[in-house]
């Protein structure tokens, strides 16, 4: 690659300061920064001592000017990137003494490749903290009372009243409310992630919305939102480069997820059983394989590399960190491991306070000695249950190289025989507080500090110093004095209802992040969530019931929530809706997962995806192979706390489209159902457009479909002399084009 001017290269590095992402910015704060301030800063910054190869590594600009050997960083060519090339141990071996783990190079060439996003201030040594007024995220929730508005006639319920208020000081006008069609479709989408199944009008949406709220499918769409957050997946995808060992056992908490939001769990209760399922007492043996589930959200994450990784045990407990700082308090409180947060009033104190809450638990994932947590309820026969769903040709390398588990020779708990086994975390044997790591560094120890939670939201000290402190931890989390856990989860069912967030950073409440459009609309809303006893259903309802939900929707920006925006759905859900467009769809929970209760390496074996009709909940997860018929519409990779979705439309998107398998099976299924009616071939078209749409196919419609039958027919006819399945392949070309259509894809 051509050399570019050093200037250049600054003004690339400042442009990919300036167009930061929120995710970009936690990504670089988490897994750049620290190794830079651990293995670098000691000879690459101001504060050296001995300065070498004249290279600056404490701020972007001085990354980017480089030193004796040329820019340490070309933003978007990590290959060419000396940094990179230096942690590859590729010419250059930095830091000299042992190279890097894997998953830290991968990251390093990962933050390249996306453009080298970077916070830092310039230059670092003259950085002085100004007086802030506190954090607003951090202030008691308050109960604001509805704002008046000159067009008293429109609110139907508070929450407007705080809509048209700002509407109405920026002199815009609410939309009209959508058509009764256009807003059944947009609640079935919202609320189950499925097409209407009944094209008859609603006289009552409340009670559409109530029978949606009731229906097991509310569960499988709510449980994946919650899913992205948890960073829910099936395999590591984080353990060297050509590892990818199983989490056999993950499906069980996915289950969980599931039926929490259909029973209505209260937000409380959902978060206490994650934190300490293990430590909350239980009524009978079901409860407490329940709650043993749970605590699967801190055992999910990617693990890092063992092998000579010196802070693995601290860089899993970093995971734990950032999945309730992220997820459940929408503050980046592990960017505190190194230093004290640059922005935020969390100190590396409060970070090690919790960091020994999870030092004195033990975290088993099902893999080598923790194999999981023993759920004894139901043992279950898998080795039979497998071979019902795995094909033979992919079983056999899987059993012959893992048979089924077996208690080991010296447990290090109780096994029931061939008892089930779950992902989740248990009380350590010892208990203790953890040293506070110098630089992020294992190694290098400080004082022991207590443990406890953070201080900047009241949090004390764990007063039960013979457990781990995770029992007071999540009461601490799902406290009604708790600032933040109400805010931020009230913001994530806003995000997910109108596409954007009343926060348009639903992981960062911090000074980082942004400030609410309607702070006081979001203290209402909290206010009455906790008042409501945590419901999610009774907040997803009073939301959707609204009269700012039922707008019409427009493309573009919706500035103040003035209409409903239009979006293209999620992977699941345009999966989902395929499947039901051609009657493929089975609508029953499935059963396990294909790999359950077998610890594979899935880089070894065969594609371990396999055809299945049912909902893309239940569809195998694993990092770094995900399931193809998703991935080209943005799912996420499941490697860290997830919260909006990337909308992106991309070229793959049209090539996937038109000529993946499952594409083209669905329309020959399609076909194949609509040949089987005897029936005009208007009236075939117009079915098709009522299974596949959900509403009656126009005039013009109906003509440019007989127009592109009888082409279709005419193209395969001149190309050959004999066409045994000439009508099905023609049927099955229109009804392609409709599945791949932007209207099934897209929600108004």
């Amino acid at each position: 690659m051509k050399a570019l001017p050093p200037a250049l290269f600054l003004l690339t590095a400042l442009a990919a300061g300036a167009d930061m992402t929120p995710d970009q910015r936690a990504f670089f704060e988490s897994k750049i920064r620290p190794v830079l301030v651990k293995q670098c800063y000691e000879c690459h910054s101001q504060t050296s001592k001995k300065l070498g190869g004249k290279l600056l590594l404490d701020a972007p600009s001085e990354m980017i000017a480089g030193g004796e050997s040329g820019p340490a960083v070309i933003p978007g060519n990590p290959d060419e990137s000396l940094i990179v090339q230096a942690v590859r141990y590729d010419g250059l071996e930095m830091p000299p003494k042992k190279r890097l783990p894997d998953n830290i190079v991968n990251d390093f060439a990962e933050w390249v490749k996306m453009g080298a996003p970077d916070p830092r201030t310039e230059p670092p040594k003259v950085v002085k903290k100004a007086p802030q007024e506190p954090l607003w995220s951090l202030k008691p929730i308050s109960d604001p009372k509805p704002p008046k508005v000159k067009n008293t006639a429109w609110p139907r319920q508070s929450l407007d009243a705080f809509i048209l208020a700002k509407i109405e000081q920026n002199g815009l006008q609410p939309a009209p409310d959508a058509e009764t069609a256009v807003l059944l479709r947009r609640l079935s989408f919202d609320l189950i992630g499925l097409p209407r199944s009944d094209s008859s009008e609603m006289s009552d949406p409340s009670d559409y919305v109530d029978a949606l709220l009731n229906s097991p499918h509310f569960g499988e769409k709510w449980a994946r939102h919650w899913l992205d957050v948890a960073r829910y997946a099936e395999s590591n995808g984080n353990d060297g480069l050509s590892r990818n060992p199983s989490f056999p056992h993950a499906w069980r908490y996915r289950d969980y997820v599931i039926r929490a939001f259909n029973e209505d769990m209260p937000y409380d209760r959902f978060i206490a059983e994650q934190i300490a399922g293990d430590l909350l007492p239980a009524d009978s043996a079901a409860q407490r394989d329940r709650q043993l589930i749970a605590t699967g959200l801190l055992a999910l994450g990617a693990k890092p590399a063992k092998a000579m990784n010196e802070n693995f045990e601290m860089d899993v407990i970093a995971d734990q960190i950032n999945v309730i700082g992220s997820g459940i308090l929408g503050l980046s409180v592990a960017c505190a491991r190194c230093h004290d947060h640059k922005t935020d009033p969390i100190p590396t104190r409060d970070y090690y306070a919790l960091a020994g809450i999870f030092k004195s638990s033990e975290t088993m994932w099902g893999a080598a000695a923790h194999q999981g947590l023993t759920a004894p309820q139901t043992p279950l026969h898998e080795l039979q249950a497998a071979a019902k769903v795995i094909p033979r040709a992919v079983l056999e390398p899987i059993l012959k190289a893992n048979p089924p588990h077996r208690p080991p020779a010296k447990p290090s708990f109780k096994y029931a025989p061939d008892a089930p086994l779950t992902m989740g975390v248990r009380d350590a044997k010892k208990i203790e507080d953890c040293q506070l790591n110098i630089d992020g560094e294992s190694k290098k120890l400080g004082a022991a500090i207590p443990r406890g939670f953070l201080s900047s939201c009241g949090g004390g000290t764990v007063t039960d110093l013979k457990q781990s402190g995770r029992l007071e931890l999540a009461k601490w989390l799902a406290s009604p004095q708790n600032p933040l856990t109400a805010r931020v989860f009230v913001n994530r069912v806003w995000l997910q209802l109108f596409s954007e967030g009343l926060v348009t950073t639903p992981n960062d409440f911090g000074l980082s992040g942004e400030r609410p459009t309607h702070p006081e609309l979001l203290d209402h809303l909290a206010t009455r969530f906790l008042r409501e006893g945590w419901s999610i259903k009774k907040l997803i309802r009073t939301i959707v019931l609204s009269r700012t939900y039922q707008m019409a929707s427009r493309s573009g920006d919706a500035p103040w929530f003035s209409h409903h925006l239009r979006r293209r759905l999620d992977a699941e859900t345009i999966r989902d809706t395929m499947l039901f467009a051609t009657g493929d769809l089975n609508p029953q929970p499935a059963s396990g997962s294909i790999i359950q209760h077998r610890d594979v390496l899935i880089n070894e074996l065969p594609s371990l995806h396999q055809p299945s009709n049912q909902r893309s909940i239940y569809l195998l997860m694993l990092r770094n192979s995900m399931p193809p018929e998703l991935t080209p519409f943005n799912l996420p990779d499941a490697t860290t706390v997830v919260a909006q979705r990337d909308n992106s439309a991309l070229a793959t998107q049209s090539l996937y489209l038109l000529n993946n398998t499952f594409i083209i099976e669905q329309s020959r299924h399609f076909a194949k159902r609509l040949l089987q009616t005897p029936a005009e071939v208007e009236k075939r078209i117009a079915a098709a457009y009522r299974h596949a749409l959900g509403r009656d196919a126009t005039v013009a419609e109906l003509q440019r479909g007989l127009d592109f039958l009888r082409e279709t027919d005419s193209m395969l006819v001149s190309t050959q002399t004999y066409h045994p399945r000439r009508e099905l392949d023609t049927w099955a070309a229109f009804c392609q084009a409709l599945l791949a259509s932007n209207e099934l894809r897209y929600v108004d």
